[in-house]
């Protein structure tokens, strides 16, 4: 697969990424770990060499299963995982005071079975901690080779910038999709100037662009999509339109509704590495063939010429979520 570098002194990595949290946490019911592992090591076989997890992603549990899955291959791959959360739980409150940071890293490290991060991101922007406090705990880690790179996830520009001018920033992973195009606006200029490297997660938005999900699809009671207003049965009707525009585009192309989705997001900017996630095989293999589907400026005129028709109905994250989104 092809390489592209994250930032300008990020790590080389696959040009389609793997977002392994749904095998543990998320979408309904875990993975059963063989079959998690069976899935993580047809990635690498397949050329993937970013394989994204978190302590929060069970909690712990992914990284457990990450570590394991990669530990004959580690290194030939790039490993990110992500601190901030109170005790590792996206439920409780954020925690990125330094003393924290370096607990979750050591804690993390023995997980993984890895004796560094490659990518370590804070999962979300403390506003009790300043952003310079949480760079130089990062800072301090890349020093002792514990931590190879920094990022963030879901940071504004302002964060950004103020993270960058202590510890440079690799990569940052925000939301990012045809059917969600907020990073266009001040995040993607900044992260340009500065020459860091963009992750976007949902790249498929959470299965919606796929085709798979429509107004009469039921998701599983531990579904995190139940919470999502964008999956009301009413906006996933409203939203149905999006899915004919990419059929089409796809029928024209020979390609599948996913692989025009990243791709469109591969044709954005060359340091753009997406990081779809799958419990399946096939769709390991569908998101993986995306990396060859090359998009033409007439296509990529053509596909924003339909956007510009459709309106797209429903927030994106519940409103408890959603104050947890740095602007």
């Amino acid at each position: 697969m092809q390489k592209r570098t994250l930032g300008n002194g990020g790590p080389a990595v696959s040009a389609i990424g793997l977002g392994c949290m749904g095998l543990s946490f998320g979408y309904g019911p875990a993975t059963e770990k063989s079959e998690g592992i069976r899935l993580i090591r047809a990635a690498v076989e397949k050329g993937v060499t970013l394989f994204d997890t978190a302590e929060c992603y069970g909690p712990f549990v992914n990284e457990e299963l990450v570590g394991e899955a990669l530990a004959p291959f580690r290194d030939q791959v790039v490993i990110a995982t992500k601190f901030g959360f109170q005790n590792g739980d996206s439920k409780q409150p954020l925690d990125s005071r330094p003393e924290h940071i370096r607990a979750v890293a050591e804690a993390s490290l023995k997980r993984l079975k890895t004796d560094r991060i490659d990518l370590f991101y804070q999962h979300r922007v403390d506003p009790n901690v300043p952003i310079e406090d949480v760079a130089g705990a990062v800072k301090d880690l890349i020093a002792e080779g514990k931590v190879k790179h920094f990022g963030l996830s879901e940071a504004g520009a302002q964060s950004i910038r103020r993270a960058h001018a202590v510890q440079p920033v690799a990569a940052l992973q925000s939301e990012y999709s045809l059917w969600w195009r907020e990073p266009e606006k001040t995040v993607l200029p900044t992260l340009k100037e500065l020459g860091i490297g963009f992750v976007p997660f949902s790249p498929l938005g959470r299965g919606f662009l796929t085709g798979a999900i429509d107004a009469t699809t039921s998701f599983d009671k531990t579904d995190f999509r139940n919470l999502v207003p964008r999956f009301s049965e009413e906006n996933r009707k409203a939203n149905a339109g999006l899915v004919e525009v990419l059929g089409k585009i796809a029928g024209e192309r020979g390609a599948t509704r996913a692989q025009i989705a990243l791709a469109w997001l591969l044709a954005q900017q060359p340091w753009i590495v997406p990081i779809p996630g799958t419990t399946k095989l096939h769709r390991l293999e569908e998101n993986v063939g995306a990396a060859s589907v090359a998009l033409s400026a007439a296509d990529l005129a053509a596909i924003e010429s339909a956007l510009e028709q459709i309106t797209i109905v429903g927030d994106r994250y519940p409103a408890s979520l959603q104050q947890r989104v740095d602007r």
